[in-house]
């Protein structure tokens, strides 16, 4: 039985993305606040979905729901499928990572390498059915190469240690209302050091013709694709990428991959495009 009605859900650290599709067709779309099991109880899910998500869609309920997200590791997925349940009575629910809304909407049923770059970054291999390969990321500290958080560490890093000229140094700072002390104190005591991180890096998009700025982007991305893509069958599989950061920087991305000898494929801003597409031809 193919059902007409299903609710998408991608789901960020600060943002949901929702969308109900009808026959291929988006009919409603709305944004709630981000939704996360590392960092909310079932019972606050249960609050969020219960108060922002139902009455939007109390006159036209779903048959099927599809929500990804982050923080869905395989542990924590019955809570958020309870949480969605207690306000959707239906059967069909189903949970999945923001690495598999990645390889649905980027990749389809074909084999391919799937990447977010967005405030964070994440990567796998996908065979046209499931995660076969994946790198840890390792968050920002030690990984999370080619992402927002890394690029906007890389910048603040070259600020501090006087490494762009003094004119591009004092037009940052300017910039931001940025003292050395306000930039330590953001990254090492305030909560969120790598939103903090990645809210900098518009200033790279404004300066890419900068030399010293260009060489930042291409060493971020080159440590991702080095240390991260090819670990995977990167030869036989184009690489594929959704997110902020590789559809502002969608240039440089192509040219680093090419000295890479990578094939790039698709580049999205957002997965829920390509995911309305995957389910257009899935009986569910």
């Amino acid at each position: 039985m193919i059902r007409h009605k299903i609710l998408i859900a991608d789901s960020g650290a600060t943002k949901t993305d929702w969308c109900l599709v009808e026959k291929g067709i988006i009919i409603h779309r709305f944004n709630t606040k981000g939704i996360s099991p590392i960092f909310q109880s079932k019972e606050e899910i249960t609050e969020e979905i219960k108060e922002h998500v139902y009455p939007q869609l109390k006159e036209r309920m779903p048959e099927a729901i599809f929500f990804y997200g982050s923080g869905c590791i395989p542990e924590k997925i019955d809570n958020v499928k309870n949480a969605i349940q207690s306000s959707f009575p239906i059967e069909r629910v189903e949970v999945y990572s923001d690495l598999v809304a990645a390889a649905h909407s980027l990749c389809g049923d074909e084999s391919g390498i799937a990447c977010i770059l967005g405030t964070g970054s994440n990567s796998c291999e996908w065979n046209g059915k499931e995660i076969v390969n994946q790198v840890s990321p390792l968050g920002f500290i030690l990984g999370d190469e080619g992402s927002g958080g890394s690029m906007g560490k890389l910048l603040v890093g070259d600020v501090l240690k006087n490494q762009l000229s003094t004119e591009l140094k004092e037009k940052f700072l300017k910039q931001y209302d940025l003292t050395p002390a306000i930039i330590i104190e953001n990254v090492y005591r305030k909560p969120f050091p790598s939103r903090f991180l990645a809210s900098l890096t518009p200033f790279l998009i404004q300066n890419i013709e900068q030399t010293a700025i260009k060489e930042i982007v291409k060493k971020s991305f080159t440590d991702f694709f080095q240390r991260n893509v090819m670990q995977y069958a990167y030869k036989t599989n184009k690489v594929h990428f959704v997110g902020s950061i590789a559809h502002y920087y969608a240039d440089t991305l192509k040219e680093v991959a090419e000295n890479n000898e990578i094939t790039v494929g698709k580049i999205d801003q957002s997965p829920m495009d390509g995911l309305v597409e995957y389910y257009k031809t899935k009986a569910l």
